[in-house]
């Protein structure tokens, strides 16, 4: 079902039973596979490619050349970025122990969920089975090979953590005004970040291993570093 008010160009290819809602925009060249659901006031780029049965939330941004495969899950309010690559197998060959050509039985999904919030950066790969957290921030050119958590920034290859994420997308600071690494031993006496942006506050709880925000729009939730 395409709602009458999403747009889509004449070029972008929709197999059967896809759904799209109101206000989304699916630009040109677009493939979006069987039992994809795209949700309102979405915008998905030129030469995207959404496979098989995806799922997607409400305000999802997905650029030009961005590929997410079967098994991905990608909650409200997600950026993917151009020639991002979100995957779903851990082990994949092309043939069968027997050397036959590997058919859908041959392997197992791994799936990601794409957390709300969360940026994915240009170029940027997420392997098979990594989850990323809400409002992350992952950056161009990684290669996710483990779980990101809640307001992580990631970077590299491997991606390792760099630092926290306000809501906002800009980077938090610690209480020198300088920005907040990733190591969150590094709260036990001086627990609170801030957004200079937005002036979010948020707080560790070492016990638990969350970040709460502390003050603030009730937009961010709790993360698990």
């Amino acid at each position: 079902m395409i709602d009458p008010s999403a747009r889509v160009h004449a070029s972008a290819d929709l197999e059967a039973d896809v759904t799209v809602g109101p206000g989304t925009s699916i630009w040109h060249r677009a493939q979006i596979r069987t039992g994809a659901r795209i949700g309102r006031d979405c915008v998905i780029g030129r030469d995207v490619f959404i496979d098989e049965g995806v799922p997607l939330g409400d305000r999802v941004k997905v650029q030009n050349g961005a590929l997410i495969y079967h098994g991905v899950t990608v909650e409200d309010s997600v950026f993917i970025g151009p020639g991002a690559i979100l995957t779903n197998d851990r082990h994949p060959r092309a043939i069968t122990a027997t050397g036959s050509l590997a058919r859908d039985a041959d392997w197992t999904v791994s799936p990601i969920a794409i957390k709300h919030g969360a940026s994915i950066g240009a170029g940027a790969v997420v392997v098979a089975g990594c989850d990323v957290g809400r409002y992350a921030m992952v950056g161009a050119g990684a290669v996710v090979t483990h779980e990101v958590p809640d307001h992580a920034v990631v970077a590299g290859n491997p991606a390792r953590g760099i630092g926290w994420a306000c809501a906002c997308g800009q980077r938090l600071i610690d209480s020198t005004g300088h920005p907040a690494p990733a190591t969150r031993e590094r709260y036990a006496r001086d627990p609170e970040l801030s957004c200079p942006v937005c002036g979010r506050r948020y707080a560790f709880t070492l016990e638990e291993g969350i970040l709460h925000e502390r003050q603030g729009p009730a937009v961010a939730q709790g993360a698990r570093p």
